[in-house]
């Protein structure tokens, strides 16, 4: 039968790289439970209860993973960490005996669990300072580039699209900075048995080597362990790190839709790069869909699901514990780091490759940016003593004229309105009113703020 006779998650080969499905595959779990039954014995033996020949054995056959044979007992005795003890300990004759000395399945599952979730944060977190990066780049190049700003999916006030680009970047930075605390406080449950109170080890070695032996394994194995747990670590660092990536879904989220708003022809500045050969749609060749951009989207609304997943497995695992985690865990840990890392790669090229239409950018200009021109003319009226609510009255008046002229096919002549005011005309010139009409003079901080934050993400992201 061939493996595509069978469902196969899209996350099996569709998305996600290869490197973060690496990860998160049986085998590697495997491996990470062998090492941790390998550094187990080997700080059993500082005490006298492996010997070093044996502790030699484990290491020579631990990376001799064999998923048939371990699945065959599996079917047996249904339980998978037990199938792999076997499976290890008939590879190993004089020290299969050994292996898992006073331990829980959840001393090797929850440690090897946050092993994976280590370096799969590791690697979101290089691929979203590419992404910051990239995005610093094009912020540099576009930060005095006039565009339309909206607001009420409306035109609102002019902005530069380099600082359109800050709003992102500045989320993004923010979960960046969250991803690398998250990573850095990530801790295993250590080893503490069935209940978390350590009382088989304490048996094994007594009660005064406990703690060096605890010590010594959390060094080996570059994990910190939590204090205190039960049968497993605190699910709430489930919770944290899935609410931590479910951010960062949420900020991927919105740059992509509103970069799917801009593509769309009524409006029509930034598109998506699309290939020679791509097809757009079955049905209508003309189509140019911004389907990285939906992809992403499709993605973080199913990743903003798992958070509520691992809060209810953190908010029900019942006394010292209860199983029901455990099956939904072999698919929100690994589904999450995949979705992010999906998305992360999509919109780093979408980033790079992304074009921009400076001519329908101009068009834009012209037909929305002089009714912002209304809120600086009303200032500079009251500046010279006109009274502010008739002011606001008339320019709301003129600007419901323009706006009538151009939705009959004609341009913007709210300028020329204001210039031909005489109410207007008695305080301010024309030129005076075209001077208060330029759009490079109405983009406030943002230049300077959006060159401040490129500075920023390359300092704290090339110094990481």
């Amino acid at each position: 039968m061939s493996l595509y006779d069978n469902y196969q998650s899209p996350f099996s080969w569709r998305y996600g790289s290869e490197e973060m499905r690496l990860i998160w595959s049986e085998t590697n779990k495997r491996k990470l439970w062998r090492r941790i039954w390998v550094s187990l014995a080997d700080a059993q033996s500082k005490f006298g209860l492996v010997t070093s020949q044996q502790v030699a054995e484990l290491k020579a056959h631990a990376e001799e993973i064999d998923i048939e044979t371990a699945l065959k007992i599996e079917s047996e005795i249904h339980h998978d960490l037990m199938a792999e003890l076997k499976t290890f300990a008939a590879q190993c004759p004089t020290a299969g005996g050994i292996i898992h000395m006073g331990a829980t399945s959840m001393d090797i599952e929850d440690n090897a669990d946050v092993l994976r979730m280590q370096s799969a944060l590791n690697l979101v977190i290089a691929k979203l300072g590419r992404l910051l990066l990239s995005i610093a780049e094009r912020m540099e190049k576009t930060a005095d580039l006039p565009i339309m700003a909206y607001t009420h999916l409306q035109p609102a006030e002019p902005s530069t699209l380099g600082y359109r680009f800050s709003v992102y970047a500045q989320d993004l930075l923010d979960d960046w900075m969250a991803l690398q605390e998250i990573r850095q406080n990530l801790r295993g449950k250590g080893f503490k048995g069935a209940v978390g109170t350590a009382a088989a080890y304490f048996d094994l070695l007594g009660a005064e080597n406990y703690p060096a032996f605890e010590e010594a394994l959390s060094i080996d194995l570059k994990l910190p362990f939590f204090p205190i747990s039960t049968q497993t670590c605190t699910r709430k660092q489930d919770l944290s790190v899935l609410n931590a990536l479910a951010s960062l879904g949420a900020t991927l989220h919105k740059f992509a839709f509103d970069l799917r708003v801009l593509q769309s022809p009524p409006i029509g500045e930034t598109s998506e790069y699309f290939s020679p050969k791509q097809v757009g749609s079955s049905a209508m060749p003309f189509k140019r869909n911004p389907i990285n951009s939906e992809k992403i989207d499709s993605l973080a609304r199913q990743l903003s699901a798992y958070p509520q997943v691992a809060w209810q497995n953190a908010a029900t695992n019942l006394l010292e514990r209860t199983l029901d985690d455990s099956a939904n865990r072999r698919t929100i840990l690994p589904e999450s780091f995949l979705i992010c890392d999906e998305m992360l790669q999509v919109m780093t090229r979408l980033v790079k490759n992304m074009t921009f239409n400076h001519e329908v950018i101009q068009r834009n200009l012209e037909i929305y940016a002089p009714f912002a021109c209304t809120e600086r003319v009303m200032m500079a009226l009251s500046k010279k003593g006109a009274d502010r609510q008739e002011t606001h009255e008339l320019l709301r008046e003129h600007a419901m004229t323009a706006w009538r002229n151009i939705q009959s096919g004609g341009k913007n002549n709210l300028v020329g309105l204001l210039q031909q005011d005489p109410n207007i005309m008695q305080y301010l010139t024309a030129s005076e009113i075209a001077e208060l009409a330029q759009v490079s003079t109405y983009t406030g901080i943002a230049p300077s703020a959006c060159r401040s934050l490129v500075d920023l993400i390359r300092k704290s992201v090339v110094n990481c």
